[in-house]
């Protein structure tokens, strides 16, 4: 049968293909046997599996711990006076500079005195006659001139003239409002020229003076630390010096409650209102810092010493209401663990329940790990502050 010029050109073409693939496939079977044997044996890769995650660990710490309990007081002098006029009359001079320390007995404001002294002038004068009649009276009585009656009444009457005498000595010499305590004193209320009064209960406030040295802090400690409280201390669990209760104070301005005091005396009572006991509290004063009026951070032991265990702030996370931590095992594998947590003690927290002494929990890295993945754990650089360096001896840790 004879091919028309379209068939011959298709099975032309054909021909063609089945040429240039034989010759790609020559090409492709001499670069294989071209590559290294170790290339054409090799099978299909494998996926590379991660490296385990880098995280910050450290061991729980054992220290002997006294816990406390952190109040807010306030500063107040040993003693305080409001000084008074007593008498009435112009207030002629001041003789102080106000925040200067005082003696006891220093006159500090003077009061008009010319009326007091004549008063006082009058009274000698009515004394000594009453006292001239009332002797006389007693030899008129020996020599029966006059009745008994008489001679009772000239005595009364002398008695009641050295009572005016001596009230108006009291009188004259209020003229003069001197110290009552040594202390550092106020600015004058009252400046000269003006008329104060005296009255009873009513008595122009003229300043004021507070003694230096030794101060009271002031705190309220709720009911519940204050039963606890008085239950260590029948058990004799709180620590003492000299037999008093020791504890501490810092000013908003200091750290790390550098001053040392003991508590002195409680209220009586209970206040209802606020379910709180007045606490009162003594601490030097050698610097002059406790200035009454202040705010105080006031911190009492409400534990005795006792070894306790601790981890950093960082390791601790919050699953809801309740605290956890990972641990690092000896495997490096990582392990929840619920905590029950305390005080705090130099930015580390107690731990009452959930970790052992040797344990190792992760410090930095928690959000990169989960519990039962391998880990690659690095121990927290032994550097510290001054601060939270470890010392000899007892550490005290503040409630929360």
């Amino acid at each position: 049968m004879t091919s028309t010029p379209n068939q011959t050109s298709h099975r032309l073409k054909r021909r063609s293909l089945f040429v240039a693939a034989g010759v790609l496939a020559a090409i492709v079977a001499s670069l294989y046997l071209a590559a290294p044997a170790r290339l054409r044996a090799a099978p299909a890769s494998a996926p590379v599996a991660p490296p385990a995650p880098k995280v910050t660990v450290a061991p729980v710490e054992q220290q002997l711990v006294t816990e406390y309990e952190e109040l807010t007081g306030h500063v107040d002098a040993f003693e305080t006076v409001e000084l008074r006029a007593r008498v009435s009359g112009h207030l002629e001079t001041v003789s102080f500079q106000a925040g200067q320390l005082v003696e006891k007995g220093d006159v500090l404001f003077t009061i008009d005195p010319r009326w007091y002294r004549a008063q006082f002038d009058l009274a000698t004068a009515r004394a000594e006659v009453a006292a001239r009649e009332a002797a006389r009276a007693e030899k008129l009585l020996a020599a029966s001139a006059i009745s008994s009656e008489e001679a009772e009444s000239r005595r009364a009457a002398a008695a009641e003239a050295r009572a005016a005498l001596e009230t108006a000595r009291l009188d004259l010499e209020h003229t003069e409002v001197r110290a009552p305590i040594t202390g550092r004193i106020s600015r004058a209320v009252v400046t000269p020229g003006n008329l104060v009064t005296g009255t009873a209960g009513g008595g122009t406030l003229l300043t004021t003076i507070v003694t230096v040295g030794d101060a009271y802090v002031y705190a309220d400690l709720d009911e519940a630390t204050l039963l606890k409280f008085n239950r260590l201390v029948r058990e004799n669990r709180i620590s003492t010096r000299n037999g008093r209760i020791p504890v501490e104070l810092q000013l908003s301005d200091e750290s790390g409650f550098p001053r040392l005091g003991f508590i002195e005396s409680t209220d009586n009572r209970v206040n209802p209102a606020t379910g709180s006991l007045a606490v009162r509290m003594v601490f030097p004063n050698t610097d002059n810092a406790l200035i009454p009026g202040l705010f105080a951070r006031v911190r009492v032991p409400v534990g005795a010493p006792q070894s306790t265990l601790l981890i950093s702030e960082r390791a601790i996370g919050t699953d809801q209401s309740q605290k956890f931590v990972l641990a690092v095992g000896r495997d490096n594998t990582v392990a929840y663990r619920t905590v029950k947590l305390g005080a705090t003690i130099d930015g580390k927290r107690v731990v009452r329940e959930g970790l052992n002494l040797g344990d190792t929990v992760i410090v930095n890295g928690l959000q990169r790990v989960r519990p039962g993945m391998t880990v690659s754990p690095e121990r927290e650089a032994a550097t510290r502050t001054a601060s939270t360096a470890p010392v000899a001896g007892e550490k005290i840790a503040a409630l929360r």
